[in-house]
């Protein structure tokens, strides 16, 4: 395993409206700790000295992303973000190509929703996968009895949780292969939930790195509620 961690282009698709919230605006323009969810899931990668740059996916007509100091920033470039997660992904990583990064190099896409990022995850991830030949993504074990249900409701079976992960974001993956990945499911109307299920289904089985089960992912406004006493008084 090489112990320098790699240079890598971050990635993060931010056209969601987040209707679960019932919010007045995008989930990742809220508030948290002074600064919007968005800005907080950016620190992470922009204090990282192995960054190239990163992309943001924005709607079109978002009148918010503008107003943030972060939209200023230098080593952030603007796509546009499609009606689906892989559409707004897809554009940024067409926009990294058109401006001349490399089939090799590594990309990592995080969510916009998910403020908690750890440096130590983030490193972690990138010194696992450095030599990886497909990549991966940070994930937690399953703790929870899990159970399957049936269509009306009622427990069908109860799910052996030994080799279930939840999928969390970063996902890493080399630039080329995750926009082949990606472009070919679209072309071939396959739904992917993340970049791992477009790698996935390109046959290649990424790799599970273990992190820390608080880098969540705004959803309900309970996750928010949450956020805002776990980072009371930090800024």
């Amino acid at each position: 395993m090489s112990e320098t961690l790699p240079a890598f282009w971050a990635v993060i698709p931010a056209a969601g409206i987040g209707a679960r919230m019932a919010a007045d605006r995008p989930k990742q323009y809220l508030e948290l700790a002074g600064q919007t969810i968005l800005e907080h899931s950016l620190d992470c990668f922009l204090d990282h000295p192995a960054l190239k740059g990163v992309v943001v996916s924005v709607a079109e007509h978002d009148p918010y992303w503008a107003t943030l100091p972060c939209a200023r920033d230098v080593r952030i470039q603007r796509a546009a973000g499609g009606a689906e997660r892989a559409d707004s992904v897809l554009n940024a990583l067409l926009l990294l190509h058109a401006q001349g990064a490399d089939d090799s190099d590594w990309v990592l896409v995080h969510d916009a929703a998910r403020p908690n990022l750890a440096r130590s995850d983030l490193d972690k991830l990138l010194l696992e996968l450095a030599e990886d030949p497909v990549g991966g993504l940070l994930a937690v074990p399953a703790r929870d009895t899990l159970k399957r249900a049936d269509a009306s409701g009622r427990v069908a079976a109860t799910v052996d949780r030994s080799t279930i992960w939840q999928a969390f974001t970063p996902q890493m993956f080399r630039l080329g292969a995750l926009h082949r990945a990606l472009a070919e499911s679209l072309v071939s109307d396959v739904t992917v939930t993340d970049e791992a299920s477009a790698i996935e289904w390109s046959g290649q089985a990424p790799r599970l790195v273990e992190g820390r089960s608080d880098n969540i992912k705004v959803t309900r406004p309970e996750d928010l509620d949450w956020l805002r006493q776990r980072w009371t008084g930090r800024r």
